[in-house]
C-alpha cells in the first residue's frame, strides 16, 4: 500500500485563512452526483437535467458532448448555481467534497471564481461592452484577495500575456479585440484567482481553425502547468476528442455513454455517440468527407420526451423493447459504460426472441 501524502489546497475563502489539506487519493476534486435540472413547476415544469454523474480528478479534462438542447450549458451553470430562479436543482455538487446546493450565500460567492470558474459561451455578450477588458479581469481578483488596484491591474496584464495577448491590450473595450483575442480575455478571467476547476462552455464556437487550434492548446497549456480540472463542453466530438482525457455523450439531459475520450470517438458503442462522430468529416477518408452521415428527426422536446429510451425515435438499430424500456449506464468495457441494451452481450446470443423496430 502506497503512503497517503498531504498537500495544501488554494483556498477560496476571501478571509485569507489557510487552506485545508488535502489527502493525495482522497475524494476527487468534482463529483456529481444524481444531479437533475427542472425549470419551472407543477404541470408546466420542464427537465433539463436528469440524473447526471460526473467525476473530475485534479489535472483530468472531461468533455461533454451532444446536440443543441441536450442540456449541456443548463449542467455547466448548474455546476456553480448561475440558473435562473425557476430553476429547481437536486442532487450532489462536490467540489473537493463540499456540496455547491447547500452552500450558503456568502460561501457560494467566495467559490465563484476562486474555487470554480467557468468560460461563459459567446464572449462578446460576457464581456460587459463599456468596460476595458483589464478592469474585467481585475475585478474577481479584487473581491476574492486583500490587494490594491494597482496590484489587481499588474495581475491581469500577467494573465493577458499568459494567454498570448500583450499586457497593454488591458485597456482595449471588447469591441477593439478579435474573436479569438476575446476568448483569451474570457480564459484569463477564468484563471484570474487560480481556481481549481474549469468550465468552458463551447469556448471554441464561431471561431475559425486556426483560433480555434491555438485556443485549445493554450486550455491545454494551461490545464498542464497548473494540475487543474477542466470540463470542456461542445457539440464536436473531434474537438473534444482530441482535447480532453474522458468524455461523456449528452442526450435528452441524460449521459447516454462515457469513457476515454478518444475510444468514444473512433469506437463510440451507444447509437447516439456513433452518429455524433459520423456526422464530421474525417481526413483520409473520402467517404465521410463527400456524405457526411446524420441523424434523421431534431431532439425531443423536453415538454415531451418519448416513452422507453428517449432515443429509440431516431434509432437506427432500436429494439422494440427500447419503446418501453428506459436503459440505464451499464458496463461497456474498458472503462467504459453506455445506455444501450446492444451492449449487454446477452442480448447477442441466438435464439433472442427481440427483433429489430420497424418504426
Amino acid at each position: 500500500m502506497t503512503a497517503t501524502t498531504t498537500t495544501t489546497t488554494p483556498n477560496p475563502d476571501p478571509s485569507g485563512s489557510p487552506g485545508p489539506t488535502k489527502p493525495v487519493g482522497g475524494p476527487p476534486l468534482l463529483q456529481v452526483r444524481d444531479l437533475t435540472v427542472t425549470y419551472g413547476s407543477g404541470s408546466d415544469s420542464v427537465p433539463a437535467v436528469r440524473g447526471v454523474d460526473l467525476r473530475v480528478e485534479a489535472g483530468q479534462k472531461l468533455g461533454i458532448a451532444g446536440e443543441s438542447g441536450c442540456g449541456k450549458s443548463t449542467l455547466a451553470l448548474a455546476l456553480l448555481r448561475l440558473l435562473p430562479a425557476t430553476a429547481t436543482l437536486s442532487g450532489e455538487i462536490l467540489l473537493d467534497g463540499e456540496d455547491i446546493l447547500t452552500m450558503k450565500w456568502g460561501r457560494l460567492r467566495a467559490v465563484r471564481w476562486a474555487g470554480a470558474s467557468i468560460v461563459f459561451q459567446g464572449a462578446m455578450h460576457s464581456l460587459n461592452a463599456v468596460h476595458r477588458v483589464g478592469d474585467q479581469i481585475a475585478e474577481p481578483i479584487l473581491l476574492h484577495s486583500r490587494t490594491t488596484p494597482a496590484a489587481a491591474r499588474k495581475r491581469a496584464g500577467e494573465l493577458l500575456e499568459q494567454v498570448g495577448l500583450p499586457a497593454a491590450r488591458a485597456r482595449a473595450y471588447p469591441h477593439e479585440l478579435s474573436g479569438g483575442q476575446r476568448q483569451r480575455v474570457m480564459i484569463a478571467m477564468a484563471l484570474a484567482c487560480d481556481p481549481r476547476l474549469i468550465v468552458a462552455d463551447e469556448p471554441t464556437t464561431a471561431l475559425d481553425v486556426m483560433i480555434q487550434a491555438q485556443i485549445l492548446r493554450l486550455i491545454e497549456a494551461l490545464v498542464a502547468d497548473q494540475d487543474v480540472g477542466l470540463i470542456m463542453i461542445s457539440h464536436d466530438l473531434a474537438v473534444l476528442a482530441d482535447t480532453c482525457d474522458r468524455l461523456s455523450v449528452m442526450y435528452a439531459g441524460r449521459v447516454v455513454e462515457e469513457g476515454p475520450a478518444r475510444q468514444v470517438y473512433t469506437d463510440a458503442r451507444h447509437p447516439y455517440g456513433k452518429a455524433l462522430s459520423a456526422a464530421f468529416p474525417r481526413i483520409g477518408d473520402l467517404s465521410s468527407r463527400h456524405a457526411p452521415r446524420g441523424l434523421p428527426g431534431d431532439p425531443p422536446d423536453p415538454a415531451a420526451l418519448p416513452g422507453g429510451c428517449t432515443f429509440h425515435p431516431r434509432c437506427p438499430v432500436s429494439l422494440d423493447s427500447c419503446a418501453t424500456g428506459d436503459q440505464e449506464l451499464r458496463d461497456a468495457g474498458g472503462e467504459r459504460r453506455a445506455a444501450c441494451v446492444l451492449v449487454d452481450a446477452d442480448r447477442a446470443q441466438p435464439g433472442d426472441e427481440e427483433t429489430r423496430s420497424t418504426a
